[in-house]
């Protein structure tokens, strides 16, 4: 009797802990579990402690309420220009009706994969290779308002959808490359031919200012000499000037008779002919009067210096003869 109240009693005990366990359930921050109750749906359990009814109810797999990112296969996609492209997308969506994502779709996750791949397909296949490669931004737009259109009445919200790749068949891929090479090819080009145009556009300014500055500084040395020429003109002028009046000076100090005069003109004429200028001398008509002076001059001396002196006179001297 005591052994089976022992039995009993351990019994009960394994019971009550059943119970409890069943009782009390812990949901974790960032999940969601749905309860249900003999088989139905009761409520949804946020995070936090919760009791329920043992035997009675039943909380199914937790349910991820955070922002979630799926990335899908590379799917072909046919443009409009017939082009087979692989595309690989990525989907941000969130769970906001736990209990919709439960008993509204069987695999939310599988629905959200499919309906990206159609969306996809209807969205490039309305546009050329270009557009699909060059539009981006409006293809995750279009995307993301049709999925979210179509996910809101399983409990989910779509945020955003991305596109990471789009890949074109490995001939156009090769055409493009060969084309981005010709483009870069024609650009270096253009810029090398603009920068020799630069240069030799600053070659050529730079020459003419050279030449300007070399015909400034010929024009300023061509002044400067011109001036210093006729300053050193005025000067020699001064000078002649200053002798000339010295000597026509010293001539009327000297108080020159008409002998003497005649006589430095003589002299002077082979001077005034002593020229290679000089083609052609002119004789003054002058110099026939002046000869013919020196002339007369030099006979009266001579008839002078023949005449008989006169007798001298004791106590005088001599007088000087011319």
């Amino acid at each position: 009797m005591g052994a089976f109240l022992t039995v009993l009693f351990i019994v009960l005990a394994v019971f009550v802990v059943a119970v409890l366990v069943k009782s009390f359930r812990i949901v974790s921050q960032g999940y969601s579990g749905i309860i249900q109750r003999l088989g139905k749906y009761h409520r949804t359990q946020n995070a936090g402690l919760t009791l329920m009814v043992p035997f009675v109810d039943k909380m199914l797999p937790l349910i991820d309420v955070r922002e979630q990112v799926v990335s899908f296969p590379p799917q072909p996609v046919i443009t409009e220009d017939n082009l087979v492209v692989s595309i690989d997308t990525v989907v941000y969506f969130q769970v906001n009706d736990p209990a919709t994502a439960t008993y509204g779709i069987a695999d939310y996750i599988s629905a959200v994969e499919n309906l990206t791949t159609t969306t996809l397909r209807n969205v490039v296949g309305s546009m050329d290779l270009e557009d699909a490669l060059t539009s981006r931004d409006e293809i995750n737009t279009r995307l993301r308002g049709v999925l979210d259109e179509a996910t809101s009445q399983w409990g989910l919200r779509v945020s955003r959808v991305e596109l990471k790749s789009i890949d074109p068949p490995e001939s156009i891929q090769r055409s493009m490359e060969q084309q981005m090479r010709a483009e870069r090819d024609r650009r270096a080009a253009i810029l090398t031919a603009e920068g020799q145009k630069q240069s030799d556009i600053l070659t050529a300014e730079g020459k003419r200012q050279a030449a300007i500055l070399e015909a400034e500084g010929d024009k300023e040395s061509s002044i400067l000499e011109a001036e210093g020429a006729a300053e050193a003109k005025v000067l020699e002028a001064n000078a002649e000037a200053e002798a000339t009046k010295t000597v026509f000076d010293a001539i009327h100090e000297g108080k020159p008779d008409n002998e003497l005069l005649a006589y430095q003109y003589i002299q002077a004429l082979p001077k005034i002919a002593d020229s290679e200028s000089s083609k052609l001398w002119i004789i003054p008509s002058e110099v026939t009067n002046v000869i013919s002076q020196l002339g007369e001059l030099t006979t009266a001396k001579s008839d002078t210096e023949d005449a008989p002196k006169p007798p001298e006179t004791p106590g005088r001297p001599p007088a000087p003869t011319a």
